[in-house]
């Protein structure tokens, strides 16, 4: 038996990072603590550092990272650009951007030399959203040596649950 999830995320959830930050991009996203041979092995694929959060799917999604660590990470998305044909923001859209939030925790916990990749992805919607932005925050809920899980919960602007998901990544080395 599991307890029970709040219907909002709490008060706490840190503002956009500043520009004059020293950890932050010129455009306010937080620069990933991404452990350098993690970047160097990516790179040789092609994958650029400052995308590597959400891949070219997340830049397409407009995937901002908030805050990131192994133990919580937090993204927005907006909703406009991301909807189904009937205006709502697509279930898809909502399971990439907590795939993403709760990957690049399972990245960040694994550390030097490793990487993560998701293996089980859940997602139940329980409202929808039809404008502005929406707030995913991935909350490590185990972080063992080969794997890891994370709750991610998925608000609206008033702070209403749209999405609940639930992510286990495979930790695997380089």
């Amino acid at each position: 038996m599991t307890d029970a999830v709040p219907d909002t995320v709490p008060d706490t959830a840190p503002e956009t990072v500043p520009d004059t930050a020293p950890d932050s991009a010129h455009d306010g996203t937080p620069v990933l603590n991404v452990p350098q041979d993690v970047l160097d092995h990516f790179a040789k694929l092609g994958v650029n550092a400052q995308t590597f959060s959400g891949g070219h799917l997340g830049e397409k999604l407009g995937i901002r990272i908030v805050e990131a660590s192994g133990d919580r990470v937090v993204g927005t998305m907006p909703v406009e650009g991301n909807q189904q044909p009937y205006g709502l923001l697509h279930g898809g859209a909502s399971a990439a951007l907590a795939e993403t939030l709760g990957s690049i925790g399972a990245m960040l916990h694994a550390g030097p030399g490793r990487y993560a990749v998701g293996v089980d992805l859940n997602a139940t919607h329980h409202r929808s959203a039809t404008s502005g932005l929406v707030t995913g925050v991935a909350t490590a809920v185990f972080k063992g040596r080969t794997a890891a899980t994370y709750e991610i919960a998925i608000t609206d602007d008033t702070g209403r649950r749209i999405t609940s998901c639930r992510l286990t990544c495979m930790l695997r080395d380089l």
